[in-house]
Protein backbone atom coordinates (compact mmCIF):
# COMPACT_ATOMS: atom_id res chain seq x y z
CA UNK A 1 0.00 0.00 0.00
CA UNK A 2 2.80 2.61 0.92
CA UNK A 3 4.51 2.35 -2.59
CA UNK A 4 7.16 4.75 -1.16
CA UNK A 5 9.43 4.55 -3.72
CA UNK A 6 7.36 5.14 -6.61
CA UNK A 7 5.53 8.07 -4.81
CA UNK A 8 8.92 9.52 -4.54
CA UNK A 9 9.48 10.20 -7.96
CA UNK A 10 6.80 13.21 -8.07
CA UNK A 11 7.82 16.01 -5.94
CA UNK A 12 6.50 19.61 -5.71
CA UNK A 13 6.49 22.59 -3.86
CA UNK A 14 3.68 23.04 -1.46
CA UNK A 15 0.98 25.53 -2.49
CA UNK A 16 0.18 27.26 -0.01
CA UNK A 17 1.64 25.90 3.20
CA UNK A 18 0.09 28.23 5.67
CA UNK A 19 -3.22 26.93 4.81
CA UNK A 20 -5.12 25.48 7.46
CA UNK A 21 -6.66 21.99 6.83
CA UNK A 22 -9.29 19.84 8.52
CA UNK A 23 -8.75 16.50 6.26
CA UNK A 24 -12.25 14.56 7.29
CA UNK A 25 -11.98 11.72 5.82
CA UNK A 26 -8.72 8.94 6.65
CA UNK A 27 -8.61 5.36 7.51
CA UNK A 28 -6.36 3.40 9.90
CA UNK A 29 -5.25 -0.25 9.77
CA UNK A 30 -2.86 -2.89 10.22
CA UNK A 31 -4.01 -5.89 8.27
CA UNK A 32 -3.05 -8.53 5.43
CA UNK A 33 0.92 -6.78 5.26
CA UNK A 34 -0.70 -3.17 5.33
CA UNK A 35 -0.07 -1.08 7.74
CA UNK A 36 -1.43 2.56 8.02
CA UNK A 37 -1.25 3.65 11.59
CA UNK A 38 -0.15 7.09 13.87
CA UNK A 39 3.43 6.81 12.15
CA UNK A 40 1.97 6.42 8.74
CA UNK A 41 -0.12 9.20 8.88
CA UNK A 42 1.60 11.61 10.26
CA UNK A 43 4.27 11.12 7.60
CA UNK A 44 2.17 11.95 5.21
CA UNK A 45 0.25 14.83 6.56
CA UNK A 46 3.24 16.59 8.17
CA UNK A 47 4.74 16.02 4.62
CA UNK A 48 4.33 19.80 3.57
CA UNK A 49 0.69 21.01 4.54
CA UNK A 50 -0.28 22.70 7.21
CA UNK A 51 -3.37 19.70 8.57
CA UNK A 52 -4.43 20.94 11.95
CA UNK A 53 -6.71 18.14 12.54
CA UNK A 54 -8.45 14.76 10.77
CA UNK A 55 -11.43 12.57 10.80
CA UNK A 56 -11.38 8.39 10.95
CA UNK A 57 -13.87 6.55 8.94
CA UNK A 58 -14.68 3.33 9.52
CA UNK A 59 -12.93 0.72 7.46
CA UNK A 60 -13.49 -2.66 9.33
CA UNK A 61 -10.37 -2.23 11.75
CA UNK A 62 -9.86 -3.35 14.68
CA UNK A 63 -13.21 -4.98 15.81
CA UNK A 64 -13.69 -6.59 19.04
CA UNK A 65 -12.38 -10.47 18.71
CA UNK A 66 -15.23 -11.68 20.57
CA UNK A 67 -18.50 -10.52 22.60
CA UNK A 68 -21.53 -9.82 20.70
CA UNK A 69 -21.44 -9.49 17.11
CA UNK A 70 -23.38 -6.48 16.44
CA UNK A 71 -21.09 -4.73 19.31
CA UNK A 72 -17.68 -5.38 18.23
CA UNK A 73 -17.84 -2.89 15.51
CA UNK A 74 -17.25 -0.76 18.71
CA UNK A 75 -14.02 -1.65 19.17
CA UNK A 76 -12.89 0.23 16.01
CA UNK A 77 -14.15 3.45 18.09
CA UNK A 78 -11.97 2.43 20.93
CA UNK A 79 -8.94 1.75 18.89
CA UNK A 80 -9.38 5.40 17.01
CA UNK A 81 -9.65 6.80 20.25
CA UNK A 82 -6.63 5.61 21.92
CA UNK A 83 -4.85 7.02 19.08
CA UNK A 84 -6.58 10.18 19.59
CA UNK A 85 -5.74 10.27 22.72
CA UNK A 86 -2.47 9.74 21.98
CA UNK A 87 -2.07 12.69 19.26
CA UNK A 88 -4.08 14.81 21.72
CA UNK A 89 -1.25 14.54 24.22
CA UNK A 90 1.00 16.96 22.03
CA UNK A 91 3.30 14.17 21.71
CA UNK A 92 3.29 13.67 17.85
CA UNK A 93 3.22 17.19 17.12
CA UNK A 94 0.30 19.77 16.84
CA UNK A 95 -2.42 18.40 14.30
CA UNK A 96 -5.11 16.67 16.46
CA UNK A 97 -5.47 12.82 14.79
CA UNK A 98 -8.97 11.46 15.17
CA UNK A 99 -10.90 14.53 16.38
CA UNK A 100 -13.44 12.94 14.92
CA UNK A 101 -14.33 9.65 14.66
CA UNK A 102 -17.17 7.61 12.22
CA UNK A 103 -17.72 4.27 12.84
CA UNK A 104 -20.04 1.40 12.10
CA UNK A 105 -22.97 -0.05 13.33
CA UNK A 106 -25.39 -2.12 11.32
CA UNK A 107 -28.71 -0.58 10.79
CA UNK A 108 -30.30 -3.38 9.45
CA UNK A 109 -31.00 -4.08 13.07
CA UNK A 110 -33.39 -1.31 12.89
CA UNK A 111 -34.32 0.47 15.94
CA UNK A 112 -31.68 -2.29 18.09
CA UNK A 113 -29.31 -0.33 16.11
CA UNK A 114 -29.71 2.25 18.85
CA UNK A 115 -27.98 0.38 21.39
CA UNK A 116 -24.67 -0.16 19.63
CA UNK A 117 -24.78 3.70 18.95
CA UNK A 118 -24.96 4.63 22.30
CA UNK A 119 -22.42 1.75 22.45
CA UNK A 120 -19.99 3.72 20.50
CA UNK A 121 -20.74 6.56 22.16
CA UNK A 122 -19.78 5.47 25.50
CA UNK A 123 -16.62 4.52 24.01
CA UNK A 124 -15.74 7.93 23.02
CA UNK A 125 -16.78 11.64 23.24
CA UNK A 126 -15.21 12.25 19.73
CA UNK A 127 -17.86 9.48 17.92
CA UNK A 128 -20.05 11.86 15.41
CA UNK A 129 -21.87 9.21 13.72
CA UNK A 130 -21.82 6.04 11.64
CA UNK A 131 -21.41 4.37 7.86
CA UNK A 132 -23.13 1.75 6.55
CA UNK A 133 -21.40 1.47 3.08
CA UNK A 134 -24.43 0.89 0.44
CA UNK A 135 -21.73 0.32 -2.94
CA UNK A 136 -22.99 -2.10 -4.63
CA UNK A 137 -22.67 -3.59 -7.98
CA UNK A 138 -24.00 -6.10 -10.50
CA UNK A 139 -21.00 -6.37 -12.58
CA UNK A 140 -18.62 -9.27 -10.82
CA UNK A 141 -15.58 -6.69 -12.10
CA UNK A 142 -16.55 -4.24 -9.51
CA UNK A 143 -16.17 -5.03 -6.23
CA UNK A 144 -18.88 -4.41 -3.59
CA UNK A 145 -18.16 -2.60 -0.11
CA UNK A 146 -16.38 -4.56 3.05
CA UNK A 147 -19.94 -4.13 4.56
CA UNK A 148 -21.48 -6.63 2.24
CA UNK A 149 -24.84 -4.73 1.30
CA UNK A 150 -27.34 -6.08 -0.65
CA UNK A 151 -28.76 -3.85 -3.61
CA UNK A 152 -31.47 -1.02 -2.15
CA UNK A 153 -29.72 -0.72 1.29
CA UNK A 154 -30.55 2.90 1.58
CA UNK A 155 -34.49 1.74 0.36
CA UNK A 156 -35.11 -0.98 2.51
CA UNK A 157 -37.48 -0.53 5.92
CA UNK A 158 -35.63 -2.10 8.32
CA UNK A 159 -32.44 -0.11 7.52
CA UNK A 160 -34.41 2.99 7.46
CA UNK A 161 -35.87 2.52 11.05
CA UNK A 162 -32.04 1.56 12.16
CA UNK A 163 -31.02 5.04 10.40
CA UNK A 164 -33.83 6.61 12.20
CA UNK A 165 -31.66 6.53 15.48
CA UNK A 166 -29.27 8.57 14.30
CA UNK A 167 -31.17 11.24 14.46
CA UNK A 168 -32.49 10.60 17.89
CA UNK A 169 -29.12 11.25 19.16
CA UNK A 170 -27.72 14.26 16.56
CA UNK A 171 -25.26 11.73 15.06
CA UNK A 172 -24.80 12.11 11.45
CA UNK A 173 -24.68 9.51 8.60
CA UNK A 174 -21.37 9.11 5.90
CA UNK A 175 -22.50 7.77 2.86
CA UNK A 176 -20.64 5.37 0.45
CA UNK A 177 -22.61 4.30 -2.52
CA UNK A 178 -21.47 3.94 -6.48
CA UNK A 179 -23.13 6.82 -9.21
CA UNK A 180 -26.15 4.46 -10.09
CA UNK A 181 -27.33 4.33 -6.55
CA UNK A 182 -27.23 8.43 -5.90
CA UNK A 183 -30.83 8.62 -6.34
CA UNK A 184 -31.12 6.10 -3.65
CA UNK A 185 -29.69 8.44 -1.17
CA UNK A 186 -31.47 11.18 -2.40
CA UNK A 187 -34.48 9.37 -1.87
CA UNK A 188 -32.87 8.80 1.90
CA UNK A 189 -31.77 12.51 2.49
CA UNK A 190 -35.58 13.73 1.54
CA UNK A 191 -37.17 11.16 4.09
CA UNK A 192 -35.06 11.89 6.50
CA UNK A 193 -34.20 16.07 6.30
CA UNK A 194 -33.04 16.20 10.19
CA UNK A 195 -30.36 13.85 9.72
CA UNK A 196 -26.84 14.99 8.41
CA UNK A 197 -25.80 12.82 5.46
CA UNK A 198 -21.92 13.24 4.34
CA UNK A 199 -21.85 12.34 0.42
CA UNK A 200 -18.61 10.15 0.46
CA UNK A 201 -16.29 10.21 -2.73
CA UNK A 202 -18.54 11.92 -5.09
CA UNK A 203 -20.99 8.59 -5.18
CA UNK A 204 -18.58 6.67 -6.33
CA UNK A 205 -18.36 7.59 -10.34
CA UNK A 206 -17.20 3.87 -11.47
CA UNK A 207 -14.60 3.84 -14.60
CA UNK A 208 -13.91 -0.55 -14.45
CA UNK A 209 -15.95 -3.38 -15.80
CA UNK A 210 -19.02 -2.73 -17.65
CA UNK A 211 -18.70 0.98 -16.89
CA UNK A 212 -14.84 1.64 -18.63
CA UNK A 213 -14.96 3.61 -21.76
CA UNK A 214 -17.91 5.33 -21.47
CA UNK A 215 -17.38 8.32 -18.78
CA UNK A 216 -18.82 10.95 -20.59
CA UNK A 217 -22.17 9.18 -20.53
CA UNK A 218 -21.54 8.55 -16.93
CA UNK A 219 -20.47 12.48 -15.83
CA UNK A 220 -23.88 13.28 -17.70
CA UNK A 221 -25.68 10.73 -15.69
CA UNK A 222 -23.77 11.59 -12.21
CA UNK A 223 -24.12 15.94 -13.17
CA UNK A 224 -27.43 15.33 -13.13
CA UNK A 225 -28.14 13.06 -9.66
CA UNK A 226 -25.61 15.40 -8.07
CA UNK A 227 -27.48 18.06 -8.82
CA UNK A 228 -31.09 16.42 -7.69
CA UNK A 229 -29.15 14.93 -4.02
CA UNK A 230 -27.69 18.69 -3.32
CA UNK A 231 -31.06 19.94 -3.28
CA UNK A 232 -31.41 18.22 -0.04
CA UNK A 233 -30.17 20.92 2.42
CA UNK A 234 -29.00 18.37 5.05
CA UNK A 235 -26.40 16.80 2.40
CA UNK A 236 -23.20 17.52 2.54
CA UNK A 237 -20.02 16.43 -0.15
CA UNK A 238 -16.63 15.49 0.44
CA UNK A 239 -14.13 16.49 -2.01
CA UNK A 240 -11.82 14.00 -2.91
CA UNK A 241 -11.64 9.90 -3.38
CA UNK A 242 -11.77 10.28 -6.51
CA UNK A 243 -8.44 8.58 -8.09
CA UNK A 244 -9.31 5.17 -6.69
CA UNK A 245 -8.91 2.34 -8.93
CA UNK A 246 -12.81 1.81 -9.66
CA UNK A 247 -12.98 4.98 -11.22
CA UNK A 248 -11.03 4.07 -13.88
CA UNK A 249 -8.13 6.67 -14.43
CA UNK A 250 -5.68 4.34 -13.89
CA UNK A 251 -2.66 6.01 -12.71
CA UNK A 252 -2.30 3.41 -9.69
CA UNK A 253 -0.90 1.20 -13.05
CA UNK A 254 1.54 4.00 -14.36
CA UNK A 255 5.33 4.13 -14.41
CA UNK A 256 5.00 7.47 -12.66
CA UNK A 257 2.39 8.39 -9.66
CA UNK A 258 -0.29 11.84 -10.91
CA UNK A 259 1.31 14.98 -11.05
CA UNK A 260 -1.14 17.44 -9.35
CA UNK A 261 -1.79 19.17 -12.36
CA UNK A 262 -2.78 15.47 -14.08
CA UNK A 263 -5.54 15.44 -11.33
CA UNK A 264 -6.80 18.43 -11.96
CA UNK A 265 -7.34 18.08 -15.59
CA UNK A 266 -8.48 14.05 -15.13
CA UNK A 267 -10.68 15.27 -12.37
CA UNK A 268 -11.80 18.71 -12.19
CA UNK A 269 -15.40 18.94 -13.93
CA UNK A 270 -16.65 16.60 -10.93
CA UNK A 271 -15.06 19.21 -8.33
CA UNK A 272 -16.35 22.23 -10.38
CA UNK A 273 -19.72 20.83 -10.63
CA UNK A 274 -20.40 19.69 -7.00
CA UNK A 275 -19.16 23.00 -5.47
CA UNK A 276 -21.34 24.71 -7.76
CA UNK A 277 -24.24 22.57 -6.42
CA UNK A 278 -23.55 22.42 -2.80
CA UNK A 279 -22.09 25.28 -2.42
CA UNK A 280 -18.49 25.99 -0.38
CA UNK A 281 -20.24 25.66 3.10
CA UNK A 282 -21.38 21.69 2.25
CA UNK A 283 -18.34 21.32 0.47
CA UNK A 284 -14.62 19.62 2.50
CA UNK A 285 -11.82 18.28 0.63
CA UNK A 286 -10.82 14.89 1.38
CA UNK A 287 -7.73 12.78 1.18
CA UNK A 288 -8.98 9.33 1.46
CA UNK A 289 -5.58 8.23 2.45
CA UNK A 290 -4.28 5.46 2.38
CA UNK A 291 -6.79 4.25 -0.19
CA UNK A 292 -5.82 7.30 -3.12
CA UNK A 293 -2.04 6.60 -2.13
CA UNK A 294 -2.58 4.09 -4.83
CA UNK A 295 -2.37 7.10 -7.51
CA UNK A 296 -0.22 9.95 -5.81
CA UNK A 297 1.34 11.23 -2.76
CA UNK A 298 -0.68 13.52 0.09
CA UNK A 299 1.39 16.20 -0.94
CA UNK A 300 0.80 16.30 -4.48
CA UNK A 301 -2.97 15.34 -3.71
CA UNK A 302 -3.63 18.37 -1.78
CA UNK A 303 -1.85 20.81 -4.26
CA UNK A 304 -4.46 19.51 -6.91
CA UNK A 305 -7.54 20.83 -4.79
CA UNK A 306 -5.20 23.79 -4.13
CA UNK A 307 -5.19 24.04 -7.57
CA UNK A 308 -8.93 23.30 -7.92
CA UNK A 309 -9.61 26.44 -6.46
CA UNK A 310 -7.16 28.86 -7.18
CA UNK A 311 -9.27 31.26 -8.20
CA UNK A 312 -11.79 31.22 -4.89
CA UNK A 313 -12.09 33.74 -2.28
CA UNK A 314 -9.88 33.13 1.09
CA UNK A 315 -13.25 32.50 3.27
CA UNK A 316 -14.44 30.38 0.55
CA UNK A 317 -11.25 28.33 0.79
CA UNK A 318 -11.36 28.50 4.74
CA UNK A 319 -14.48 26.81 3.98
CA UNK A 320 -13.45 23.90 1.91
CA UNK A 321 -10.21 23.22 3.28
CA UNK A 322 -11.32 23.56 6.84
CA UNK A 323 -14.16 25.11 8.35
CA UNK A 324 -17.14 22.96 6.58
CA UNK A 325 -15.25 19.65 7.84
CA UNK A 326 -15.06 21.38 11.55
CA UNK A 327 -18.50 22.71 11.89
CA UNK A 328 -20.12 19.53 9.94
CA UNK A 329 -18.25 16.90 12.74
CA UNK A 330 -18.43 18.95 15.62
CA UNK A 331 -14.48 19.52 16.13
Amino acid sequence: MQRTDWLAQVVEEVVEPERRICDPHHHLWDRNGSRYLLDELLADTGSGHNVVGTVFVECASMYRADGEEALRPVGETEFANGVAAMSASGGYGDAKVCAGIVGFADLRLGPAAGRVLDAHLNASSRFRGIRHAASWDASPEVRNSHAKPPPGLLLDAEFRRGFAELGKRGLSFDAWLYHPQIPELTALAAAFPDIPIVFDHFGGPLGIGPYAGRRDEIFTFWRSAVAELARCENVYAKLGGLVMPINGFGFHKRALPASSDEIVAATGRYYRHAIEVFGVERCMFESNFPVDKRSCSYRVLWNAFKKLVADASASEKDALFHDTARRVYRI
